[in-house]
Parts: structure tokens; C-alpha cells; sequence
């Protein structure tokens, strides 16, 4: 792979994480990446290719570090619901916040 296809996977790989505010797990598996390779493209080849776009994609890295806590414990819920007993099999068919206000 060609330094220019590496630049290219990054920048389109910081407008996609832009543009939906997905995390870096969500960004690798759109382009075919590891996690790690995609954290990498957001933080360091990032910085050195485009700064602006870079301050941009931290911002949003950030607040996914803030709530993947929240996620995490949200997957935790709707695992937990799954398994208990047969009456909550469809519960896969809802959001978490649906199991909240159940």
C-alpha cells in the first residue's frame, strides 16, 4: 500500500467518523481495518496530514470515550434481558431506551 492510500483511507475514514459521529470500532469495520489501525489513522496520521480535520475527529473521539461506559452498560441490560426467560426473546427488536421505560 502506497502512502497516498493511506492518506486517502485516513481522511475518508475522519469525514465518515465526522459526518456520523460513529467510534472508532464502527470506522474500522466500515473500512476494513482493525481497531487499532483506526484509532491510529484518527490520532497520529491524522495530526500530520490535516490538523483542522484532526481537531475536529478528537472532539468526537472524546465524547465517545465519555459515554462508552453508557454503551457498554446498555449491552450489558439488553444481554441481560435476553437470557433471563423466554418472555424477553424480542427484546433484541428494541432500543435501550425502549427497556428503560419498560
Amino acid at each position: 500500500m502506497f502512502t497516498d492510500d493511506i492518506d486517502e483511507r485516513v481522511v475518508k475514514t475522519a469525514e465518515y467518523v465526522i459526518s456520523t459521529g460513529a467510534t472508532v470500532r464502527a470506522a474500522a469495520k466500515v473500512f476494513g481495518v482493525s481497531k487499532s489501525t483506526s484509532h491510529k489513522d484518527l490520532t497520529d496520521r491524522l495530526k500530520a496530514i490535516d490538523p483542522a480535520l484532526h481537531a475536529s475527529v478528537s472532539v468526537i473521539l472524546q465524547k465517545n470515550r465519555a459515554e462508552r461506559h453508557i454503551r457498554g452498560g446498555n449491552a450489558t441490560r439488553i444481554k441481560f434481558f435476553q437470557s433471563r426467560d423466554s418472555r424477553y426473546n424480542g427484546l433484541a427488536d428494541y432500543s435501550p431506551r425502549d427497556i428503560t421505560e419498560a
